[in-house]
């Protein structure tokens, strides 16, 4: 039986550069290990390998190519490209495995590798507690043979391959007309492919976070720094702001009046239209334990529900997959829409909220603010050693905190699937009492840490 995970959190293996586990040694285990557990059989086996555009790109990516030519894997570099392009020419390319390096919307300093199967989607817990446990056997004598080792090629077309099948999840026969759009790349994977998606639709494109340097990926600026693109957006008087994170598999917006767009209002917009043109399939959509409590009540009075699940992309997928859902996202600006894609794209999900503003005519301010949020504060508690949410003291102040609330609210304790954070959310009709309930929740779990 598979050991269990260590390596792989809830999206990937994710770390600082050059200090475990991101380091060349454990990224050569790694596609070693990988390529023999997707390896099966005589014929030639490939797999497609993406990046960002951080430093650690350049030491994690030959590192990863040299342990999946030694299990005989034959590899595709397609260099800078969003992490939905990878999974995209996974599936296209007929490949068995596909990887992406990158820390999605971290700083330059950390970087992070993500695999997805032959089928396009993230590999299960099951398959990567199966890899963790080839990394720490010994592989001598289970590696390919001096005449069976893989070969690598760079492959020069997948930018192209990508944009077109982006451009071809926007209606056939709509145009963006000269829309004046700001689009904020990060300095990351989307710096070429996104403007020119948008570029070739029609749009006046203000391009910016377009100048990578390998340290500068997400640096004030992207989808983690909305208030950049609300800037720009006035600054051009643009109709739309679009920031993408460092991969591009996450979305946030501005209106016209420099006033920023959530995940949450993404998915009111998308889900009540497909909704209304009977394409939102088992009326019903997938959306993690932080979404807002607006966007449940909003979609409820169209007869959408809203299902709940963990944090993390993958976890919104698994729970699409399993119930046949085709829409799905978190308040942080993942959308999946699995008509189009097999996991989070924001420039897809961009396009989607473009097709609506150009049929519906009306500004950005209008169309995209279709509920108000209920007051929702989101804190930290860093910890070390265990964690302090066990402990009694703490239960009982959740405890009571939630009979405060009542059915007017709720309550939402979780660690952080990537740091040592404890994440502490609370939202309500009042402010003023989700403020002091996230406080004193912060003081009792920081008193517990300590103790």
């Amino acid at each position: 039986m598979a050991c269990k995970r260590r390596l792989f959190g809830t999206d990937g293996i994710r770390g600082t550069a050059n200090t475990a586990p991101m380091t060349a040694d454990v990224a050569l285990r790694l596609g070693q290990a990988a390529g023999l557990r997707f390896t099966h059989g005589a014929r030639r086996h490939r797999v497609v390998i993406g990046k960002d555009t951080r430093l650690s790109g350049y030491m994690l990516e030959p590192a990863l190519t040299a342990g999946f030519i030694g299990a005989g894997m034959d590899v595709m570099l397609a260099g800078p490209l969003p992490t939905p392009a990878i999974a995209f020419l996974t599936r296209s390319l007929r490949a068995d495995l596909g990887v992406m390096i990158s820390a999605s919307h971290n700083p330059f300093q950390d970087n992070g590798i993500k695999l997805f199967g032959p089928d396009g989607y993230k590999l299960s817990d099951e398959d990567e507690a199966e890899i963790e446990a080839l990394m720490e056997s010994d592989l001598a004598g289970r590696l390919a043979g001096a005449d069976q080792l893989g070969r690598a090629a760079r492959l020069n077309d997948a930018a192209g391959r990508y944009i077109e099948s982006a451009k071809s999840s926007f209606p056939r026969g709509q145009r963006l007309g000269g829309i004046r759009i700001v689009v904020d790349c990060a300095n990351g994977a989307a710096y070429r492919v996104a403007p020119t998606v948008l570029w070739e639709l029609g749009a006046e494109v203000i391009r910016v976070g377009v100048t990578p340097d390998g340290f500068n990926i997400n640096k004030g600026c992207g989808s983690t720094v909305p208030e950049h693109l609300c800037q720009e957006v006035l600054t051009h008087r643009a109709a739309l702001g679009i920031a993408l994170d460092g991969d591009a598999d996450r979305l946030i917006m501005c209106d016209e009046k420099g006033h920023m767009i959530d995940g949450d209002q993404i998915l009111a917009l998308i889900a009540s239209t497909w909704a209304r043109t009977d394409l939102l399939r088992e009326h019903a959509i997938a959306a993690t334990v932080m979404s807002n409590l607006g966007l449940e009540r909003f979609l409820a009075g169209l007869g959408v529900e809203v299902v709940r699940t963990r944090v993390g992309d993958r976890y919104v997928m698994e729970k699409m997959r399993e119930l046949g859902l085709n829409l799905g996202g978190e308040q942080s600006g993942h959308m999946i829409m699995s008509d189009y894609a097999t996991t989070g794209d924001g420039l897809l999900a961009a396009l989607q909220v473009l097709a609506v503003l150009v049929e519906d005519g009306r500004p950005a301010s209008e169309v995209l603010r279709l509920f108000a949020p209920l007051p929702q504060v989101l804190k930290n508690v860093r910890y070390a050693g265990a964690s302090p949410i066990e402990r009694p003291s703490v239960a009982r102040a959740i405890a009571a905190a939630e009979a405060e609330l009542g059915a007017s609210g709720r309550v939402l304790i979780r660690l952080s699937g990537t740091e040592p954070l404890v994440r502490v959310m609370a939202e309500g009709e009042n402010p003023e009492q989700v403020n002091r309930l996230v406080d004193t929740l912060c003081a009792e779990i920081g008193a517990a840490a300590g103790g």
